[in-house]
């Protein structure tokens, strides 16, 4: 283990192949193996957490045993408690996921509400920013499907692709504001 800053691995016990750079950064881990926290309390909640990677302030900040997570910007997959194979880039980017699995988020406040859907993928500045629950969605544009919130099965492509469809399902848009 490596540890660099004030708490960083604080509570360790059998850990091991873990990397902790700043305050309170992987500071319960327990027995959590393979993690890389980099930035205030990343990673700070996680005790048997496995293969997480995180950076910037309060990256997987509350993750405790979710793993193969990869969390790059601030409060990045920060609200995830127990979700497994995530990737989120970007300022907020699926800041408020706490169970939902598989979703990919790249942009500042992308997929930034998912709370428990999976298999989302989201690539754009607030690109299914209102999502909470919705499945198996793909928004690739500047705030493409910006207020979907329970819909899935969708598909849309370009800036403010399917903007107004929040319970929608089974749609697919190309296009400038197509809904």
């Amino acid at each position: 283990n490596t540890a660099i800053g004030s708490e960083a691995l604080n509570d360790n016990t059998t850990g091991h192949s873990n990397v902790a750079v700043g305050y309170g950064s992987l500071d319960a881990n327990t027995t959590a193996t393979n993690n890389v926290a980099v930035g205030v309390d990343t990673l700070g909640a996680a005790t048997t957490a496995v293969r997480n990677t995180a950076v910037g302030a309060y990256a997987l900040d509350n993750a405790t045993t979710g793993g193969y997570n990869q969390a790059f910007g601030y409060h990045a997959l920060g609200n995830l408690t127990t979700a497994v194979n995530n990737v989120a880039v970007g300022y907020n980017s699926l800041a408020a996921n706490t169970t939902g699995a598989e979703n990919t988020a790249v942009g500042n406040y992308s997929l930034s509400n998912n709370s428990t859907a999976h298999s989302n993928t989201a690539v754009g500045y607030a690109a299914c920013q209102g999502n909470t629950t919705g499945t198996e969605n793909v928004g690739i544009g500047h705030a493409a499907l910006y207020v979907s919130t329970t819909g899935s099965y969708n598909t849309a492509v370009g800036k403010s692709a399917l903007i107004a469809a929040p319970t929608a399902n089974y749609n697919t848009v190309l296009g400038y504001g197509a809904a």
